[in-house]
């Protein structure tokens, strides 16, 4: 209702003299807060109406300067600018038709539908130049806006900054009243950037007497963090160095680094801590740079001391370990340097001290080499005994390598032992490989041997020991030891799943094809059978663990049992085993050797051929279709059994034949 009000009134000004419009529409400003650019506006366009341009012209004005929102703001500058096109527009038609009058503009609408504009005042290049000076001040007025939402934006102020950049007078104003105006405790972004940017606007204009004083304020500025002291102290420190002060630098950092003295009174509280002045003494940030200046612009003795000072305030990193010693060996003090080293150590725990212990073990043994063996083994007994599982396998083969290389050979087999022992199960596997074959070249068959059992004999992970026990079977079937390799093999079976592993049986498979005879393929098949059966189990075991947490099953009675999801899978393994045991399985496979042969049996030994059968069947069975494919077409002769054998427990399960197995052998005990 109040808008409404106050757009009839604004549009009606002859009709309302007795009112205080003015008033009414400023009491509306403060009363309604997101309404105050349309109120500006009609407050406006009530002069406007009234022919006052000049007061519309500061209603505008204060408009623009008051305003906190960016919509209200829009409102109010769409507005002016309309206004100000509308006054050119009119001055132009009138100049154009040659009539101007000179009494009076009457005020239609400032809209543009019933807006008749006749000026007498100012000219047509006054006009104008209005219009284009409004026009160049959006950005100016726009940050202004955003200024008043949160003068403590260091983001805006930089912003504002940038758009006098043609003014330097302008800039001036602006960087004081930014660094005056922001509260570093309420600051959003970085308020030591103003102050650098403040010294930095003096030095580019060469007035580097006014870009010190800027510094000097701005170190005692109380930041919100102790780094942008630290940042400040150096920009004010390379400030010095572009303009040739050497010792000015330097002493700055002294300056900066001091330790302030401690007030007998002042205790430090958890609601007050301590400014960043009395703390900046300890930034790495601001010790790290002064280090630098003293490497390259003072002498060896104060750059120890500058580190020496670091090292007792306990703020030095790692790699300020390594750049002191790097330093001290550069001046060909090593001994100093190896000292470094040792008092880094301390410092420091794994992971952190990784590349000291890395370095100053590289150092030594790259110097000294065989000179000084018994101190290198020193330095990596220590090293290795802290060092954590996962991490000591460089260590290891470091130290390996200083022994082979220097030492002894046998050394270097105790140190590969003693890292196959410590790092962790992951790891195992590729260190023990390299340890075969170091001790392969240098002690032959014997020690790989007592290798591969020491390893195979540890709880190592499944697969771990599965592959070792694969490539000492190769390494004995290299040396003609098949009986150990068929071992070996029977031993990593128990760890090879067959369902998973198929290259392991196809590798003994392979074997046994090229090494075994009838009773040795037929083992293997057993242990292949038994294997499978154990995983199998396993699996099942494993599911009915979680039968018991279906509750709702159970109570229910729709609790069932596990049924086999792989019947095809099961009668191909019977009727393999039904034809394994029947016999004769070898006799047609090319490369076996028969163990024994019976005499006077009814089985028939069939003739080798390498002719497959065309009519052979396939029986599903995994182990035949092996046999078949590294020999030839297998034909089994079938006995019958005589009918008096199964006489009995025919007669017995004659009166049931429903009867299950285990009814049948309990009625034929009765």
């Amino acid at each position: 209702m109040w808008l409404e009000l106050c757009e009839i009134v604004a549009t009606h000004p002859e009709e309302v003299d007795c009112l205080d419009v003015d008033s009414m529409i400023r009491g509306g400003i403060r009363k309604f807060t997101d309404e105050v650019g349309r109120l500006w506006t009609c407050l406006a366009d009530f002069y406007i109406r009234r022919g006052l341009f000049e007061k519309a012209r500061d209603v505008y004005e204060e408009g623009l300067a008051t305003v906190i929102t960016v919509r209200d703001f829009s409102l109010i500058f769409d507005a002016y600018t309309q206004f100000e096109e509308s006054v050119l527009s009119a001055k132009m038609e009138s100049a154009t038709e040659g009539a101007l009058d000179d009494d009076a503009e009457k005020v239609g609408s400032h809209c543009g539908s019933d807006f008749l504009l006749t000026d007498s005042g100012d000219d047509l290049d006054l006009r104008l130049a209005r219009l284009e000076f409004l026009m160049s001040r959006r950005p100016e007025l726009l940050s202004s806006v955003m200024l008043r939402q949160n003068p403590h934006n260091v983001h805006e102020w930089r912003k504002r900054i940038a758009l006098f950049e043609a003014d330097p007078a302008r800039q001036v104003m602006t960087f004081t009243e930014a660094v005056t105006s922001v509260d570093p405790s309420k600051a959003i972004g970085k308020v030591h950037t103003l102050w650098v940017d403040f010294a930095k606007f003096y030095e580019i204009h060469g007035d580097v007497e006014n870009s010190r004083v800027v510094f000097e304020k701005a170190v005692r500025v109380p930041y919100s963090t102790v780094d942008d002291l630290a940042t400040v102290w150096c920009e004010w420190s390379e400030l010095e160095l572009r303009q040739q002060n050497f010792g000015g630098a330097l002493s700055l950092m002294r300056r900066a680094t001091t330790e302030p003295p401690r007030s007998p009174g002042l205790q430090q509280t958890n609601s007050e801590p301590l400014p960043v002045q009395k703390q900046v003494f300890k930034s790495l940030k601001l010790w790290t740079f002064y280090c630098d200046l003293e490497e390259s612009l003072g002498s060896l003795d104060s750059a120890q001391a500058v580190y020496n000072r670091m090292l007792d305030l306990r703020i030095a990193s790692p790699q300020i370990i390594l750049n002191f010693a790097l330093l001290l060996q550069e001046n060909k003090l090593f001994e100093e340097s190896y000292k470094i080293y040792e008092r880094g150590i301390t410092l420091f725990k794994f992971p952190h001290c990784r590349e000291i212990w890395q370095a100053y073990l590289k150092d030594f043994v790259g110097r000294f080499g065989a000179k000084k063996l018994e101190r290198a083994r020193d330095l990596f007994e220590h090293c290795i005994a802290a060092v954590p599982p996962k991490e000591s396998e460089p260590f290891f083969l470091e130290y390996a390598r200083l022994e082979e290389e220097h030492g002894l050979a046998r050394r270097a087999m105790d140190v590969y032992e003693r890292a196959c022992k410590k790092v962790p199960n992951d790891q195992k596997l590729e260190l023990y490989e390299l340890y075969a074959s170091r001790a392969m070249d240098s002690f032959g068959v014997g020690k790989v041997r007592n290798i591969y059992e020491a390893a195979i004999g540890q709880n190592l992970p499944d697969g771990v020991t599965k592959v070792l026990c694969t490539r000492y079977a190769r390494l004995e079937r290299k040396l003609g030891e098949i009986d150990r390799a068929r071992g070996l093999y029977i031993h990593a079976s128990q760890f090879a799943n067959p369902q998973q592993e198929s290259g392991f049986w196809e590798e003994w498979n392979q074997f046994e094809i090229r090494h075994g005879n009838e009773d040795t393929f037929r083992e293997m098949l057993r242990i292949k059978r038994s294997v499978s059966a154990s995983f199998s189990q396993m699996h099942f075991n494993m599911a009915t663990v979680e039968l018991p947490s279906r509750a709702g099953n159970s109570e229910s009675g729709n609790l069932h049992p596990p049924v086999n999801s792989r019947p095809q899978e099961s009668e191909a393994l019977v009727e393999s085993i039904a034809e394994l045991e029947r016999g004769g399985l070898s006799d047609k496979i090319e490369g076996f050797v028969k163990a024994h042969t019976e005499g006077g049996g009814d089985v028939a030994v069939g003739v080798v051929s390498s002719i497959d059968n065309p009519d052979e069947i396939d029986i599903g069975n995994e182990e035949v279709e092996e046999v078949r494919t590294a020999g030839e077409g297998i034909d089994v002769e079938q006995t019958l059994l005589p009918e008096t054998l199964f006489s009995r427990d025919v007669e017995v399960g004659a009166g049931d034949k429903s009867a299950g197995a285990l009814d049948r052998f309990k009625r034929q005990k009765l």
